[in-house]
């Protein structure tokens, strides 16, 4: 299913259990002038590995047997891919990059207002954030959101997500540096990646990630011993 930019306005979407996956993810074009193509297990992987991030490939590994239910979409790293060090900006306009992450597991999520997809997910992201977030896991969701840069932050507003960090990119060069390595291939689009900047996992399309079965893989990656309980 597509989405084309912009959207109409629509009301704030109430919070679902589960969020179809036959919505698909959100095409892009448009003010951003590039598409997108959703497809589970159709991410394309890097022919060449980076040895620094095979650790990563090693977690992904660890956590493929967690990969289902409502995270059954993942697509867990093969390869040793180091991501780019993406670049964006906070609420206040200040520089921030992922690498002020390092050390730390991160979710990345890419947004928009006019994606249905991404705003049916927010809620889910919120309440993982509210549940796991603290000195070893963040979700860092940016928005790319190109033209009114007050409608995403009062869409968080109105909906209440409270917990979530803004950030956000108006050239949206976060999902054309992504989309570059195969990593962005539709709205929205999610990587974890672990404390040295190294993907373990890539999901194009949306998940419920505040479910039992998403907080059991993030908990996981995060700790090992997790993945036994």
């Amino acid at each position: 299913m597509t989405n084309d930019m912009p959207e109409r306005p629509t009301p704030v979407l109430a919070r679902t259990r589960r969020i179809p996956l036959a919505t698909g993810a959100v095409l892009i074009g448009g003010a951003i002038g590039f598409a997108g193509i959703y497809g589970i297990g159709g991410l394309k992987h890097a022919s060449t590995g980076d040895p620094a991030c095979r650790a990563a490939v090693d977690t992904a590994q660890r956590l493929a047997p967690l990969a289902h239910g409502e995270v059954a979409a993942l697509t867990m790293a093969t390869t040793p891919l180091q991501l780019p060090d993406l670049a964006f900006e906070d609420a206040d306009g200040k520089p921030k990059k992922l690498s002020d992450w390092r050390g730390k597991t991160v979710l990345v999520n890419l947004w928009a207002t006019w994606c249905v997809p991404c705003r049916k997910e927010m809620p889910a992201l919120d309440g993982l954030q509210t549940k796991l977030s603290g000195p070893n896991f963040e979700v860092v969701a940016i928005n790319i959101d190109t033209r009114d840069p007050d409608k995403p932050k009062n869409f968080l507003k109105d909906a209440k997500l409270t917990r979530l960090g803004y950030f956000s990119d108006k050239n949206a060069k976060v999902f054309q540096d992504l989309k570059a390595i195969g990593r962005a291939l539709g709205m929205p689009t999610s990587v974890l990646v672990d404390g040295r900047g190294c993907e373990i996992a890539t999901i194009s399309g949306p998940a419920e990630w505040d479910s039992d079965d998403a907080i059991k893989l993030i908990k996981a990656a995060v700790s090992p011993a997790a993945a036994r309980l």
